[in-house]
């Protein structure tokens, strides 16, 4: 049977979605749950655009359990049968993986589902449309959100229940999934037109509600206004002990971690810049050394079930690798020591995230897999645990690392010295509370406990043999762990993430100077063009999957992109042009962001939909991303992008949108600006200015390259970087005139600076240049 290309592969935060013959409901599925006997249906149910794959490695996982799944779609004909419920969720997520195997492989719930419901399965990474509006709802209408969600649907799709995990039974706190059916079923038999009337009502409210135009509003608010507020809004949450900015669970947000170092570049002389510094180092410090972040293979979980950062929630995911990457290269810009490179303290988190991404997460074509699995069976023929993958005994340690440490004031073994230093006891050190089936009893998260320094002075050794001693001591539980029953791999490549891990790979090499990093971003770049864009239409495709081989293979037809993928693909080749100053990455940023504005862009309320007028048909709803959260909202990026293409091409039609999609956000950046920080960094560009940077020389002088990584050596969030080469055909030439009037002094690479109607006097040397640029 053909599958939908939204529901490709077991989902790790699930959504589901059932549609009764006359109803339908939605569980949104991410990449580890499962649902269902897959049949196809029997017989067409009215037009859709909701297509099928073969290639999902999500639903023909699914082909054992009892449950029979659908297209989403809307059902034509009088509404006859209860809700149908989709789940929406993705195929690492854990709670997913716990709702499948225990309400999805129920024989009596697949009886109730298959009599009453048609059920149909999303992958909320496949269909972020349909995850958005549905879970926009769940939001509104319960006390909060997440995956697996689950949905019942009108026959027109519009959302009447909605919930996330639900347990099979009823439990003291939760009702259950059983339950929830018979309810359900129930209600639509006595109460159908009430239900149909009030799930027209909530839609309405939703649209209402939901609704982001620039209306008779002139100007977008003032960016020191906004900067001020969201400063505030995160000081008030920030975690003095641990960093972050909640209680728990935690997540990194990078995005307020950028907003961060944005705001103390333009407030260094003031406290509350000196604050804004210090809390983003310290977050980025305490989530190095927590157990968010994995010590033995590297990489950074998905987030943290403390306040701690110590005990994660074990997926990773590639969006936390490229955003994290660039967060640490922030980091590494702003308190630089080149003579202590090595032992930056964001250098090893740093080069680990890329080590990981590259190891475990690579396409021998250059693309990236979406992620990694939380569970995965302690032992061969085992039942998948959480984190099993990851935690280790103190027996396992000992056995591993016996050998005795030389010099050291009392006995000791580099298994008793990695345990000391990362807090491994004998009795576990996971909290009941964070492990309440008791799955975990025994096992231990490394997180470092104490400094390099405490540790070499609690057994009076030199902290470079303890940093030695340790660093080899987790190569060996490195190695001991590739025995291990091995993860599920999403190897679902997308868009949107690759684009991301573009920046991540190019801002990152360029920072630290290494050009093998660069490459890494070229391939990555060229495995997009070459296997996820159509060429004659200008399009991007959402996604494309790894066939055996080593074969890259797509849906038939393909899931076409989403506001997102543009997004975030053309700020990767933004940042892959600055690293290499290859014209043709331009070049394709430029044709994708047109696409993008044909595509996406709303020319009577300002802003971008996330997804296409057509492949959208049928939802209730079409959205327009508005929060800034794991992965920035696709418009603050898009923000950032129009700037820069100004900047690079000095096209006004450029900053005219802009300015426009900053009114159409106003209101909400003014009622919650900490919801959207990487807008609120967007709009201060706007105001500010961006700096153009122009380096006139030969791309392949060493006086040339010097004067670029001064550049890239110094955190300049809102600036440009543009080689003038002095071939006035060039593509920037022809954009930028001036730049074929711009002449080498002394015959010498020389720099430009123009930015706020200023231009400053040219340089040669970096050392003048860093004195301009700080």
């Amino acid at each position: 049977p053909q599958q939908p290309c939204w529901a490709r592969r077991p989902c790790s935060a699930a959504a589901s979605c059932c549609l009764a013959p006359g109803r339908a409901s939605l569980q949104a599925a991410g990449t580890g749950g499962r649902v269902g006997s897959l049949r196809p249906p029997a017989g067409p149910r009215g037009r859709s655009s909701w297509r099928w794959s073969p290639l999902a490695a999500w639903l023909p996982s699914h082909t054992c359990l009892p449950i029979q799944l659908g297209p989403l779609q809307p059902v034509t004909g009088p509404p006859c049968s209860p809700g149908d419920p989709i789940p929406v969720g993705y195929s690492t997520c854990h709670w997913c993986h716990m709702m499948e195997e225990e309400s999805f492989q129920n024989e009596e719930i697949g009886r109730l589902l298959n009599e009453d419901f048609v059920s149909v399965k999303v992958d909320r990474e496949e269909r972020p449309d349909v995850d958005k509006v549905y879970m926009t709802f769940v939001q509104a209408t319960s006390n909060g959100g997440g995956w697996p969600m689950n949905v019942w649907l009108t026959p027109n799709l519009q959302p009447f229940v909605g919930g996330t995990y639900f347990p099979p039974e009823d439990g003291l706190t939760r009702v259950g999934f059983h339950t929830v059916l018979q309810r359900i079923r129930e209600q639509w038999k006595q109460n159908k037109n009430t239900l149909l009337e009030n799930s027209q009502r909530v839609t309405t409210a939703l649209l209402a509600r939901s609704e982001i135009s620039m209306g008779d509003r002139q100007l977008p608010p003032s960016a020191a206004t906004m900067n001020s507020r969201c400063f505030q809004q995160l000081d008030e949450g920030y975690d003095e002990e641990y960093g972050g900015f909640a209680e728990a669970p935690k997540f990194p947000t990078p995005v307020i971690l950028s907003f961060l170092f944005s705001y103390w570049l333009s407030h260094r002389l003031t406290q509350d810049g000196s604050r804004a510094q210090q809390m983003a180092l310290h977050t980025l410090k305490m989530m190095a050394n927590g157990g968010i972040r994995d010590h033995v293979g590297q990489g950074f979980h998905r987030y943290s079930t403390d306040r701690q950062w110590h005990v994660p929630h074990f997926e990773k995911m590639l969006y936390d690798q490229a955003q994290l990457a660039v967060a640490y290269s922030q980091a590494f810009q702003v308190t630089p020591d080149p003579s202590l490179e090595q032992r930056h303290p964001a250098c090893p988190p740093l080069r680990g995230i890329l080590q990981y991404v590259t190891r475990n997460l690579s396409h021998r074509s250059g693309g990236f897999y979406s992620a990694e699995d939380a569970d995965s069976p302690p032992e061969r023929g085992i039942r998948p645990k959480e984190g099993a993958f990851y935690v280790w005994t103190v027996k396992e340690v000992q056995q591993l690392l016996p050998e005795p440490v030389p010099g050291a004031t009392e006995p000791l073994t580099s298994g008793q010295l990695l345990m000391k230093h990362y807090g491994l006891t004998e009795a576990g050190n996971i909290s009941s509370n964070q492990d309440p089936k008791g799955e975990l009893h025994g096992q231990n998260v490394l997180t470092v406990r104490y400094s390099l320094e405490l540790t070499a002075a609690r057994f009076g050794l030199d902290v470079d043999a303890v940093r030695t001693l340790l660093n080899t001591g987790l190569e060996k539980l490195f190695q001991a762990r590739k025995h291990r029953p091995k993860l599920h791999l999403d190897s679902k490549m997308l868009a949107a993430w690759n684009g991301l891990m573009v920046s991540g790979y190019a801002v990152t090499g360029a920072v630290l100077g290494l050009e093998r990093l660069i490459n890494y971003a070229i391939n990555c770049a060229k495995f997009l063009k070459r296997h996820m864009f159509d060429v004659a239409s200008g399009r991007l495709m959402r996604t494309c999957y790894a066939g055996s081989g080593g074969t890259v293979e797509h849906s038939n037809p393909p899931c076409w992109g989403f506001l997102e993928d543009y997004a975030f693909v053309v700020r990767g080749l933004l940042d892959l042009y600055e690293a290499t100053q290859e014209s043709a990455w331009l070049e394709w940023a430029l044709r994708l962001q047109d696409t993008q504005d044909r595509l996406f862009w709303d020319s009577q309320g300002g802003g971008y939909f996330c997804s296409e007028a057509e492949l959208g048909a049928g939802l209730p709803l079409r959205l327009k991303d508005d929060q800034d959260g794991a992965e920035p909202s696709a418009n603050s990026v898009s923000a950032h992008n129009l700037l820069r293409l100004h900047g690079f091409t000095g096209h006004k039609d450029w900053m005219d949108k802009c300015v426009c999609l900053l009114i159409a956000f106003s209101e909400r950046m003014r009622r919650v600006p900490v919801a959207l920080p990487e807008m609120v960094r967007a709009l201060s560009a706007h105001q500010q200015t961006l700096k153009q940077i122009v380096i006139c020389g030969d791309p392949q002088a060493k006086d040339t390259k010097a004067l670029l990584q001064c550049v890239h050596s110094i955190y300049i969030p809102n600036k440009v970087l543009i080689l003038a080469d002095g071939d006035p055909s060039s593509f920037l030439s022809r954009q930028l005139p001036f730049l074929s009037t711009l002449r080498r002094l002394e015959d010498r690479a020389t720099a430009y600076i123009y930015g706020s109607q200023v231009c400053s006097l040219p340089v040669t040397e970096p050392c003048e240049l860093r004195k301009l640029l700080d």
